[in-house]
């Protein structure tokens, strides 16, 4: 049974007493339910709070936002009021960095850093490409999204349902492309990076970057597979948090 707090957060399955809340960011274009296999998996021993970006969903209805800062603003102000207690993040792609800008703006409001920070499928947030998805036109994008789906591809057959969350993707893209970090601010925190070995957007070197941006240590973790690496390795995925969250709370 989905419980929605406010807005922005929705959780799936009830978690055990003093649990450390896990916050999900999903990647662009996706939605809070992407986590619903994850929160099955971890609870009750780790809260996962899967965060619904406005503009899809039970949300579609909703102005989309973006501009990255911005939406890192709204999510920080939800889970601030929301989420109490200790709480780590994951975010995929796009949500890498919502999460990372998410963990800045908490410490700024006086909440400590999140326990960990996962980033997952994205290079640090320093290391940026000449991308410009978002002002191509729907077959451009919906191309780029069969490439990243690779053998999940079979996802975007129905093309008129594909289109509903078009604008949605676009929105997104414009938010991660145009995104520039801020080259004075840190964490302290832990940053667990997860990257597939084939993932066109994120090479070795990249996801090594994240280095840069915390002063607490930063293992990489590398999964056979392209982007959606966490969909075909998922039992995976969840043994390594499951190992890093454990006791915890």
């Amino acid at each position: 049974m989905t419980t929605v707090t406010g807005d922005w957060i929705r959780t799936f399955h009830p978690a055990a007493p003093g649990a450390v809340t896990l916050v999900c960011l999903p990647h662009a274009g996706g939605a809070a339910s992407f986590w619903f296999p994850l929160s099955r998996a971890l609870a009750p021993g780790v809260a996962v709070a899967a965060v619904q970006y406005p503009g899809r969903q039970d949300r579609h209805r909703e102005p989309l936002i973006s501009e990255l800062g911005v939406l890192a603003d709204r999510v920080a102000e939800a889970v601030a009021a929301s989420v109490p207690g200790p709480l780590a993040l994951f975010g995929h792609s796009m949500g890498a960095v919502v999460g990372y800008e998410v963990a800045l703006r908490l410490r700024a409001a006086g909440r400590p850093d999140p326990v960990m920070l996962f980033a997952s499928g994205r290079r640090a947030p320093s290391c940026y490409r000449a991308e410009d998805v978002h002002r191509g036109d729907d077959n451009r994008i919906l191309s780029v999204l069969r490439e990243l789906a690779g053998t999940h591809a079979d996802l975007l057959a129905n093309e008129e349902v594909t289109r509903l969350v078009l604008p949605s993707v676009r929105s997104d893209y414009q938010a991660v492309e145009t995104y520039r970090h801020d080259p004075a601010a840190s964490l302290t925190c832990p940053v667990t990076v997860l990257t597939g070995s084939a993932d066109p957007l994120t090479s070795a070197a990249e996801a090594v970057g994240w280095q840069r941006h915390t002063t607490g240590p930063v293992e990489v973790l590398t999964f056979p597979g392209g982007h959606f690496f966490l969909v075909d390795h998922a039992q995976a995925v969840v043994d390594e948090v499951h190992a890093r969250l454990d006791g915890r709370g």
